[in-house]
């Protein structure tokens, strides 16, 4: 390993910045062989946002694609930690090829080797709500996460496993290893495109795949749909963001039942899965209603549903969901306060709110801070944005708090709606106040050309938020 031999030391950090690749896999490889930590970056992130994770977490070698060579200058003038830079392509006077740096490597193995409880990524989280924190994950929560996905979902060595999410993001790389744990075939793409996407099922006879709702819904509005065999797919997990129950629906309709949920997050890897045996559109009212769910907890993990108390709710009472298991962070770097606030007696306090049913499935309502308080009534922004999108003319929607002087907050539907289909205001809240309680229908609506999302696909509600509560003098969380 050439980071070994030019000194780095046992949980020395170095950084990735680049888009899906295979000097990718092979960078990242050397932490998990050799005991660094890989720092893997958003590579849409401003340099100034860089900036400021690299500070955080003060890595000494820099890994980059040649792309991104423009910002990796605005880093240098900025100043950092970094000693040195290795770029992805031809080598420039300041930065050394990463081909000539891998050719210089001794052909030793390093002496260097992990233990089960060091760290091996180092990913910042989206800062949906603030600043970014650094997520530290062990090596044994890494592979405990990627064998209990290779079991929960049944991954053969057979498989043909297509990654199309970013590899900085925990999704993308749990996915990969959980099937590289068992030798499959894995099949990189650069970026997610739907029409190569639907080419490559057929061609290279995808058995797997690993895709953000809002991936799925790019293959269904492709015109290439219906032209491309998907015969060969067995399997696709979806997760990163909550699928509505249309969409899904829909899925199944052009995919077939061959769709599993993983509900998880990166400080902690896996929390519960609904296995696509358990998705039933035709089953009994209960079957039916799982398919709003999240599942039941992943193997060698537990769930609570807590009251504010710490005391367990009882089935479909709403509460904040805890986790507890192997693959939870080892904590968050540089922010020890922060880590007491997240892990509380062993268990990782998520930030999300929902409920169990009978049979221990559970549901996940919103983000805690998410929710919205009006006239002292706690609204939950998925339930309105589910009742939107069963409308014919709704392509996306997303519910939010906005100000309101009598009622503290109103609740406002931010809606895109399917080409050539027309929805007005009045129509679309008399359609929710038919399928939900009338005070949780949206007061007013603004239709937009397209959401704001962030990288992994979920709606950046805070971004969404902004524009109403900037003049109120309060703080857009």
């Amino acid at each position: 390993m050439r980071c070994a031999a030019r000194g780095l030391q046992r949980q020395a950090r170095f950084a990735v910045l680049a888009q899906n690749c295979l000097e990718y896999f092979e960078a990242v490889g050397a932490a998990e062989r050799a005991g660094f930590i890989a720092v893997t970056l958003n590579w849409r992130l401003s340099p100034q946002e860089l900036g400021q994770i690299l500070d955080d977490c003060t890595p000494t070698v820099l890994i980059f694609e040649a792309q991104f060579t423009a910002q990796v200058e605005s880093l240098r003038r900025q100043g950092s930690s970094i000693e040195r830079f290795i770029i992805i392509g031809p080598a420039t006077d300041w930065a050394e090829s990463y081909e000539d740096t891998l050719a210089a490597a001794p052909d030793a193995a390093p002496a260097l080797r992990p233990q089960p409880d060091d760290g091996v990524y180092l990913i910042y989280t989206s800062g949906t709500t603030g600043k970014p924190k650094g997520v530290l994950l062990s090596h044994r929560a890494i592979l405990s996460a990627a064998i209990g996905i290779s079991w929960e979902q049944g991954v053969r060595p057979s498989d043909r496993m297509l990654i199309v999410m970013p590899l900085f993001h925990i999704g993308a790389k749990i996915n990969q290893l959980a099937n590289m744990v068992l030798g499959t075939t894995i099949i990189l793409h650069r970026a997610f495109d739907p029409a190569a996407v639907l080419r490559c099922i057929e061609e290279e006879h995808i058995t797997c795949a690993h895709l953000a709702p809002i991936m799925v819904r790019g293959l269904l509005d492709d015109p290439g749909l219906g032209r491309w065999r998907k015969d060969s797919l067995r399997s696709i997990q979806y997760a990163s963001a909550p699928m509505s129950v249309a969409l899904l629906q829909e899925a199944m309709a052009a995919f077939g039942p061959i769709f599993t949920q993983v509900y998880g997050m990166t400080e902690c890897v896996v929390g519960t899965i609904l296995h696509a045996h358990e998705h039933r559109p035709d089953g009994d009212a209960a079957q039916a209603r799982r398919l709003a769910s999240a599942g039941q907890p992943f193997f060698d993990h537990a769930i609570r549903v807590v009251r504010p108390d710490g005391s367990d709710c009882a089935p479909d009472e709403i509460g904040d969901i805890l986790i507890r298991g192997p693959s939870l962070m080892t904590g968050y770097w540089n922010n020890s306060a922060a880590t007491v606030e997240a892990l509380r007696d062993g268990w990782m306090h998520t930030g999300d709110v929902g409920f169990f049913d009978s049979e221990a499935f559970l549901f996940i309502v919103d983000r805690k801070k998410d929710m919205i308080v009006s006239g002292g009534e706690n609204i939950y922004s998925r339930e309105v944005e589910e009742a939107l999108l069963t409308h014919p003319a709704v392509l996306q929607a997303a519910v939010i708090g906005v100000p309101d002087r009598r009622w503290g907050e109103s609740v406002k539907a931010c809606i895109v709606l399917r080409p050539a289909c027309a929805a007005g205001e009045d129509e679309l809240i008399q359609h929710c106040r038919k399928l939900i309680a009338s005070y949780k229908k949206p007061r007013s609506i603004d239709f937009l050309d397209a959401l704001p999302r962030l990288f992994n696909g979920k709606v950046d509600k805070k971004q969404l938020r902004a524009r109403y509560w900037r003049d109120q003098g309060r703080q857009v969380s």
